[in-house]
């Protein structure tokens, strides 16, 4: 079974071992209830990392990037499970720090990237962004990896990693493994659990939607107010289904676009019942 480190002087002499010896580090940071998705992460990791590289991998509920309201404690924690599956994908060291570990006080000080987080996920849940890049960058301070690696599901937080990691000179690369979906084409994600029946059958109809949109653009749709028009509908009509946004953003700055003439990125947040999931396709 993969070690597991609960304090951050536990894994800084860790890693700092591993590195005496040579071996890249690499950093996948989760927050816990792992499935296949996450499995695929590491074992990208691992590859990039080489057979003799180090990786990390951080189970953490971080609750600076919840809002009120939102799903903290109900959060799915299961170290055990998320152990195993950790270490059969080739993870090397599981840091598991508790909420006093990582936040001894009260925290003043947070990491705030503004203009991407402006919007698409950003209007619904304030503050969510401000969190997320906070934790990572305690993450990247502690394990100050060579490479870490994060989901394409997560398009917008990976692009406001990216940018805080250049903008703040924070060593080692960002890396993007795409998103893992189950056989009908729902993206992996760990607030699947949270579905009933109804609504997992309902679920694959957000990617349907997505690809629909693809469809559209390939056919040589190039407006984008046309093309969410069109994946609105598309939305609405999946059972029980409530849409947060349904948006065509330039693929780098995240900002709405009127005509597809560059990169482009289709992202939807949908909730069934009480679940929010999120999806994206790339259009370029």
């Amino acid at each position: 079974m993969v070690p597991v480190a609960e304090t951050i002087a536990a894994t800084r002499a860790a890693v700092a071992a591993a590195r005496s010896a040579g071996r890249v580090v690499a950093l996948v940071p989760t927050m816990g209830a792992l499935h296949a998705g996450h499995a695929e992460l590491v074992r990208v990791a691992r590859r990039l990392a080489g057979p003799l590289g180090c990786v990390v991998a951080s189970v953490f509920v971080n609750p600076t990037q919840f809002g009120p309201g939102e799903d903290f404690d109900r959060y799915p924690r299961a170290l055990e499970a998320d152990r195993r599956l950790c270490g059969e994908a080739g993870a090397d060291l599981v840091f598991h720090p508790s909420v006093a570990e990582m936040y001894p006080g009260r925290p003043v000080a947070y990491v705030d990237v503004s203009e991407l987080g402006d919007h698409l996920c950003g209007p619904s849940r304030p503050g969510h962004f401000r969190g997320v890049c906070t934790v990572v960058l305690k993450l990247l301070n502690i394990v100050q990896p060579d490479l870490s690696v994060f989901g394409a599901k997560d398009a917008q937080q990976v692009r406001i990693l990216r940018r805080m990691v250049a903008d703040l000179d924070v060593p080692g690369r960002v890396e993007v493994a795409p998103t893992v979906r189950e056989a009908d084409g729902l993206a992996m994600s760990s607030r699947n659990a949270y579905l009933k029946s109804d609504e997992r059958a309902a679920a694959p109809g957000i990617y349907a939607a997505l690809l629909a949109t693809r469809d559209r653009y390939a056919r040589g749709e190039r407006d984008a107010a046309r093309l969410e028009a069109a994946l609105r509908a598309d939305l609405a009509a999946i059972p029980g289904a409530r849409v947060d946004y349904a948006s065509v953003v330039d693929d780098e700055t995240m900002q709405p676009v009127a005509r597809l003439d560059r990169p482009a990125l289709v992202a939807v947040a949908v909730s069934l019942g009480r679940t929010r999931l999120i999806d994206n396709v790339t259009l370029s």
